[in-house]
């Protein structure tokens, strides 16, 4: 979906729309013109409740570029509030697991470590999630990928946290 070209001046009626790069599944920029394998919604026209419930629904998909994508959103929209800091952890959750699934070890541990330490914080059934369940999952998946038992690549196997 094409998005308007930012730096532009005149009405919107008069901007352009710079058309979106082709990604693959994973999020990774693609060649112009090749064949996009990604459709994202537009996130920033809905509300918070919604994008956390597309965050929700991708992570259960195992759809993570996307779920990062919308708890991101979320993330901006919860700025200076109580919340801010746990739809940025679950969004570095989305992020950790496509570096895993990209074959980054070392930013899936990261990430799902930062991501632990910030959902855990919060109280069990926090907008409808066990804090202290997923951060447990998140830690632990953190630590098969330090040990070498969770393999990072397209075909990691690894259970999909209960989000």
């Amino acid at each position: 979906m094409p998005r308007e070209a930012t730096g532009k001046t005149g009405s919107p009626s008069e901007r352009r729309m710079k058309p979106e790069r082709p990604r693959d599944r994973l999020g990774r920029p693609l060649a112009w013109g090749a064949t996009n394998e990604l459709e994202l919604e537009e996130y920033d026209a809905l509300t918070l409740e919604q994008n956390h419930e597309l965050g929700r629904a991708h992570a259960r998909a195992g759809e993570w570029f996307a779920a990062h994508e919308a708890w991101e959103t979320a993330w901006k929209q919860a700025r200076n509030t109580a919340d801010a800091e746990f739809f940025k952890g679950l969004s570095q959750m989305g992020a950790g697991y496509v570096h895993l699934l990209r074959g980054n070890a070392h930013g899936a541990e990261t990430l799902l470590r930062r991501a632990a330490g910030r959902v855990g914080a919060y109280a069990d059934g926090h907008l409808g999630i066990r804090a202290s369940a997923l951060r447990d999952k998140l830690l632990a998946d953190a630590s098969r990928v330090e040990r070498g038992a969770l393999v990072p690549g397209e075909d990691a196997r690894f259970s999909r946290p209960d989000v």
